[in-house]
């Protein structure tokens, strides 16, 4: 239950951290939007990002372990949200890499120190 917990709590941080990243991109790149949109994407963008950073800190692990985990599903979050806002697929690169980046937040999350 406690992995199931984080991972909740994970989730939601890395929608809220990817998300207000693609927003605050949207606001300072569409230059066709009225100036009135752009603030109001970059407010929402901002707004998000506060939500990341209020609710990562609310999780009650070690802090090392828990940004193992975060930059995992953080990888995963941002190509989920790379390709619904921008129609960006990842290239082979990204995926090798991002396989790597997987790998080590399942060691740094699931590793049991032998005990004696």
């Amino acid at each position: 239950m406690k992995y199931l917990t984080l991972f909740g709590l994970l989730f939601l941080t890395t929608a809220l951290e990817a998300g207000g990243d693609a927003v605050i991109r949207m606001s300072l790149q569409n230059a066709s939007a009225s100036l009135a949109v752009r603030i109001g994407l970059f407010a929402l963008g901002t707004a998000l990002l506060a939500g990341y950073g209020t609710t990562l800190n609310l999780a009650l692990e070690e802090f090392g372990k828990l940004i193992g985990a975060y930059v995992a599903t953080f990888f995963v979050m941002a190509q989920l949200i790379n390709f619904l806002f921008f129609r960006t697929l990842p290239s082979p690169a990204i995926l090798i890499g991002g396989a790597f980046i997987l790998l080590g937040g399942a060691i740094i999350t699931f590793w049991q120190p032998e005990r004696v």
